[in-house]
């Protein structure tokens, strides 16, 4: 890959990622094992199950490590999936910004799919259809305990920390 690439990284809280990982998991195989169960090694002592996937892909700073080894900071963009649902155009016109291209998505690009639960991208000249993502996209989460999200928040917090001072931009993950 070319040391001149841009990498654009779309990031989101991490708990809200992980459940969201399950809940996709477990429409596949209803069989596994308890969100709570794959998130803990051991729940009364806090100690996360790292070894999941899950929970691991939302240590966002120590990829970011690994990737920074190879590509600099400044061409790395990282975009709000929160933002990029509540402010979907506003995100966009952040990442042409970045790839210094002119601002020609905007919002009247998209609508708001209420069935999905976020924007969606309006049909074109060129496509009679609008354009949204998948049929896995969009599904309700599994009701989760709200101590066990405030156990996983206080796991990713040192983590996210980090993260926001590497970027310079605070997500607010709280």
């Amino acid at each position: 890959m070319s040391r001149d690439t841009k990498l654009i990284v779309v990031v989101r809280n991490p708990v809200t990622r992980a459940i969201s990982d399950y809940t996709q998991t477990l429409s596949k195989k209803p069989d596994i094992p308890t969100f709570e169960g794959l998130s803990f090694r051991n729940r009364s002592l806090g100690l996360v199950d790292t070894s999941w996937n899950a929970i691991r892909i939302g240590m966002y700073v120590l990829h970011l490590e690994s990737w920074l080894q190879y590509f600099p900071l400044s061409q790395i963009h990282f975009v709000s999936g929160e933002r990029l649902i509540t402010d979907p155009a506003g995100e966009m016109g952040k990442v042409q910004d970045f790839l210094g291209l002119k601002r020609v998505i905007t919002d009247q690009h998209f609508y708001f799919n209420k069935t999905k639960g976020f924007p969606c991208l309006k049909k074109t000249e060129s496509s009679g259809l609008p354009r949204c993502l998948g049929k896995s996209k969009g599904r309700t989460h599994v009701q989760i305990d709200p101590e066990v999200i405030e156990q996983l928040r206080d796991f990713y917090r040192p983590y996210n920390i980090r993260f926001y001072e590497t970027v310079g931009q605070d997500f607010r993950w709280e």
